[in-house]
C-alpha cells in the first residue's frame, strides 16, 4: 500500500452544485480539510458543475456557506468547472487523436432500446460498442447527417485494473465489468470522469478522499490517468454513513442537509466534532475532541472500512454538551438570533440584552440545540402565559387548596423587599408547612402559574428574573382562574 505522504499534500473538496449538501458531503470536506491542514497541506474548493440540467439554484452559496458555518476555510478556489470547458476538449480531442477514445453517435432512444433489453435479460446495463469499430466512411455519413456524437472511453476487453486504495488496499476490477464510458457529452460539457481526472492532475492534487461508493469509478479513472500518461494521485474512500438500522443514511433517518442542521440549533464546533467521529476515531472511548485536536491526531490509519453509523441523539447529547462549555455571554450571542426568528411576534423588539442574559443563565444547562431556546423560554417574554385549569392542580390538589395557597402567597409576597431567590424561598418553602401542602404540590402550583408549565427552570430563580410584578400578575390571574371554575 502506498505511503500517504509521498508528494506534498494537495486535496479538494468537489462539490456538485445538483443540490444542498448532506451529512456525506460534508463529511468529506471535512476529512480532505482535516488531513490538509494535519500534513501543512493545502485545501482547494473545486464547483463541479459541467451537469448544467440538474443544477440547482443558490446550491453554490449554501456549500460555500456551508464550509464557512463549519470553518472548514480553503486555500484555493472556488475554481469552476464550466469556466474550463476549452480544456477538457482540448484534451478530449487528443484522446480521439491518439485512439484512446472515440465518437459514438447513437440516439438516446437506441440506448434506452438496449438498457431495456439488457434488463430482460438480466444482464448489468452496459454499452454494446456499436460505435467503437466503424469505418471511416460510416463515421463521414453519421457525421453527415447532423448528429453531434458523444466520446467514449475505449476500456481494453479484456485484464483487470487494481486501485491501491490508503483504506481498503488492492482492489481489482475486471475490465470485462467496465463499459465504454462517455468522456465528453454531445453538448461539448465533459462528463464527471473526464473533468475530475484533468482538475486533479492539473491542479496537482495529491491524495483523493471521497465516499466509498466513488470506489467502483476509480478504474476508469486509472485507465484515464494511463492514457493520459500521467501518475494518479492516491486514493481513499471513505465509508458510508448508515442509519441506525444499518441501511444507507436518509431523510427517513432524520437526515437533513447541513443548512438544516445550522437552522435546528446545532453548534459548527459540535457538527465537527461529531462528523469526525463518523468513520474515523482516536481511539475506542474519546468522543469529545476539539479542532486543534482533531487536526493534530487525524490519519487515515484511523479511517474504518465499515459503513460509521449516524446516531442523532449522539448528536444532540455532544450538542449540549458544547453549549454548556460556551461562556454566558457566547451563549446569549449564540441564542439572540433564534430568539429573535422563535419568539412569538407578540414579544417586543429589540429584545433586552440584560435581561437576555439573565434568561439564558437559567436554562444553558438544559438546552440541547439552539433552536430550543425560544420555547424554553417564551413565558419569560410573555406577558401572560396561557394554561388549562387542571395543570395548576395537578394530581395532588383540589380546587379549594390551590385557592388558599395562592390567596396565601399573594399575601405573602406583597411585602417582600427584595425580589431575590433567595428571600423568595425563605418566605414560600415555610409556607408549604403552614398550608399543609408538600412542598412538590405546593411548588408545582407556583410554577404553574408563574410559567404557565409544569417543567421551567429551578423556581425561585425563575420568579427572581420573571420579577414581582409579573409574577404577583400570574398568581392573581390563577387565582380568578380557579375561581371561576369553583
Amino acid at each position: 500500500m502506498h505511503s500517504e505522504l509521498e508528494t506534498p499534500v494537495r486535496v479538494r473538496f468537489a462539490p456538485s452544485p445538483t443540490g444542498h449538501p448532506h451529512l456525506g458531503n460534508i463529511r468529506a470536506a471535512l476529512f480532505n480539510w482535516l488531513f490538509a491542514r494535519h500534513h501543512g497541506g493545502k485545501f482547494v474548493l473545486r464547483i463541479e458543475d459541467t451537469d448544467v440540467a440538474r443544477k440547482v439554484e443558490g446550491a453554490v452559496d449554501t456549500i460555500v456557506g456551508s464550509l464557512r458555518w463549519l470553518g472548514l476555510d480553503w486555500d484555493e478556489g472556488p475554481y469552476f468547472q464550466s469556466q474550463r470547458s476549452a480544456t477538457y476538449r482540448d484534451i478530449a480531442h487528443r484522446l480521439l487523436q491518439e485512439g484512446h477514445t472515440y465518437s459514438c453517435y447513437c440516439s438516446a432512444e437506441r440506448l434506452e432500446a438496449m438498457r431495456q433489453e439488457q434488463a430482460k435479460r438480466k444482464q448489468p446495463p452496459r454499452y454494446d460498442r456499436r460505435c467503437r469499430n466503424l469505418s471511416q466512411q460510416e463515421r463521414a455519413q453519421l457525421e453527415a447527417s447532423g448528429i453531434t456524437p458523444v466520446v467514449r472511453f475505449k476500456t481494453p476487453h479484456e485484464g483487470e485494473t487494481t486501485v491501491h486504495d490508503l483504506i481498503h488496499g488492492a482492489v481489482a476490477f475486471k475490465h470485462a465489468t467496465l463499459d465504454d464510458f462517455v468522456l465528453l457529452k454531445s453538448d461539448g460539457y465533459p462528463t464527471y470522469h473526464l473533468a475530475n481526472v484533468i482538475d486533479d492532475h492539473l491542479m496537482a492534487i495529491s491524495h483523493v478522499l471521497r465516499g466509498v461508493e466513488w470506489l467502483s469509478s476509480t478504474p476508469r479513472h486509472v485507465l484515464l490517468y494511463g492514457a493520459l500518461d500521467w501518475q494518479p494521485p492516491l486514493f481513499a474512500h471513505l465509508p458510508m454513513i448508515l442509519g441506525p438500522d444499518r441501511a444507507k443514511l436518509s431523510k427517513r433517518h432524520g437526515a437533513a442537509t447541513i443548512i438544516d442542521y445550522q437552522e435546528q440549533g446545532y453548534l459548527p464546533e459540535a457538527m465537527v466534532n461529531f462528523l469526525a467521529l463518523l468513520g474515523w476515531s482516536l481511539d475506542d472511548h474519546t468522543e469529545l475532541l476539539t479542532r486543534e485536536e482533531l487536526i493534530e491526531h487525524f490519519s487515515l490509519d484511523r479511517v474504518g472500512k465499515t459503513g460509521a453509523i449516524f446516531d442523532k441523539d449522539k448528536l444532540e447529547w455532544m450538542n449540549g454538551v458544547y453549549m454548556r462549555r460556551l461562556s454566558l455571554d457566547e451563549f446569549v450571542g449564540r441564542a439572540l438570533p433564534f430568539l429573535d426568528r422563535g419568539l412569538p411576534e407578540s414579544v417586543q423588539r429589540p429584545l433586552d440584552e440584560g435581561y437576555v442574559h439573565q434568561v439564558m443563565s437559567l436554562i444553558q444547562e438544559r438546552a440541547r440545540t439552539l433552536a430550543e431556546v425560544p420555547e424554553l423560554t417564551d413565558f419569560f417574554f410573555l406577558d401572560d402565559v396561557q394554561y388549562d385549569t387542571d395543570l395548576l392542580l395537578g394530581k395532588d390538589l383540589d380546587t379549594q387548596s390551590a385557592i388558599n395557597a395562592i390567596t396565601t402567597t399573594l399575601h405573602s409576597l406583597q411585602g417582600v423587599a427584595h425580589w431575590d431567590a433567595s428571600l423568595l424561598e425563605a418566605v414560600l418553602r415555610p409556607l408549604a408547612k403552614e398550608l399543609g401542602l408538600s412542598t412538590r404540590a405546593f411548588f408545582g402550583l407556583l410554577r404553574v402559574a408563574v410559567t404557565g408549565r409544569t417543567a421551567a427552570p429551578p423556581l425561585f430563580q425563575t420568579m427572581e428574573v420573571l420579577g414581582q410584578e409579573k409574577c404577583l400578575r400570574r398568581l392573581s390571574a390563577a387565582l380568578q382562574l380557579l375561581s371561576g371554575s369553583s
